[in-house]
């Protein structure tokens, strides 16, 4: 089968497409066909060695790496000890994260079973490899967790706070991947969604929900936002903290990226700063499916690009500005 393999770490020009075995399946696994594969920013960070983590935490590569977490196909097998899935049938997850083993951008995948759901009915196989690590981000971040595994940034496990009608909630980031399924479950339990992006994106803002729009390339947010509830921050870094003044005394920060804060600011303002690391669930992807079949969550796809070009789309994602996603086609 054909493959994306890195054979060090680089920029995009260390992505090969080259022919490796199909893998083989092992208990509690299935082997997909993939359609498609979604490209996420742990798939960069992994090409450039993870440079992005602290020293102590970077993992050793054992390379040739096949990187990828996201995608969407057909079930080609099934392991005998695997009763949700049947040959045939049309599935999508993000597999093995947190991790550096999903291995997406292949022609074929050994996928566990356990991150898997059944395409939602609505979405074609682009659009549910979009999907997975977007959407289950913004899930853990606002709706339900899942787990009870610490962050490993702050060692804290993360508890949702609770959205309800007529609360305020700022999405930072708001037209990216997880900025933009923030948006839509934040209008979906019903609060008042003001979204920061880029001046051309409202058009697309706007049809996801967004109550107010706020270009952040002509207007400081915090000039003109006050007595937010929540604010989820998919851009971060060190820049994240300017948004803390639009918080209301007691409300919440959700930095999806690293991000850096002022403890003692935040507790005499009673705020509450709060992270994850996205864990895979097909169980929650399951859950989520019926958003998608129902016409309540909808997929923003920025570009597509064939497996034999990830090299492409990870120059696409390097330029910024991305509207929704990127993906990669797989086969016919």
């Amino acid at each position: 089968m054909k493959a994306i393999q890195f054979h060090e770490a680089g920029g995009p020009g260390v992505l090969r497409y080259e022919e490796v075995p199909v893998p083989e399946i092992g208990p509690g696994e299935v082997l997909v066909r993939v359609r498609a594969a979604g490209i996420n920013p742990p798939d960069w960070y992994l090409r450039e060695g993870m440079k992005v983590m602290p020293a102590e935490m970077r993992p050793e590569l054992e390379f040739p790496v096949i990187p990828g977490t996201d995608m969407s196909g057909v079930v080609e097998a099934v392991a005998p000890d695997v009763s949700r899935f049947a040959v045939g049938d049309e599935v999508f997850g993000m597999l093995r994260f947190p991790g550096f083993d999903g291995r997406t951008y292949a022609e074929y995948v050994a996928a566990p079973a356990s991150d898997l759901a059944h395409k939602p009915a609505g979405l074609d196989h682009v659009r549910a490899a979009a999907a997975p690590m977007s959407v289950l981000t913004a899930w853990q971040y606002l709706i339900d967790l899942g787990h009870d595994v610490p962050s490993p940034f702050t060692g804290r496990v993360h508890r949702p706070v609770p959205i309800t009608p007529g609360m305020s909630v700022l999405v930072n980031g708001a037209a990216g991947g997880v900025g933009h399924f923030a948006v839509q479950l934040a209008k979906w339990k019903g609060a008042r969604v003001v979204a920061v992006a880029s001046g051309r994106h409202e058009q697309f803002l706007r049809k996801l929900g967004a109550d107010e729009v706020i270009d952040y390339t002509t207007t400081r947010a915090a000039d003109v936002v006050k007595d937010v509830d929540l604010v989820i921050d998919a851009v971060g870094g060190r820049e994240g903290a300017r948004l803390l003044a639009v918080l209301k005394p007691g409300g919440t920060m959700l930095p999806v990226f690293f991000a850096e804060f002022d403890e003692e600011e935040t507790a005499r303002s009673g705020i509450t700063v709060s992270n994850i690391q996205v864990r895979s669930s097909g169980r929650q992807l399951a859950e989520i499916s019926p958003l998608f079949e129902d016409g309540r969550l909808h997929v923003g796809v920025d570009s597509v690009f064939p497996l034999s070009d990830a090299a492409g789309a990870h120059e696409r994602a390097a330029r910024g500005h991305i509207q929704g996603k990127i993906v990669l086609t797989v086969g016919a």
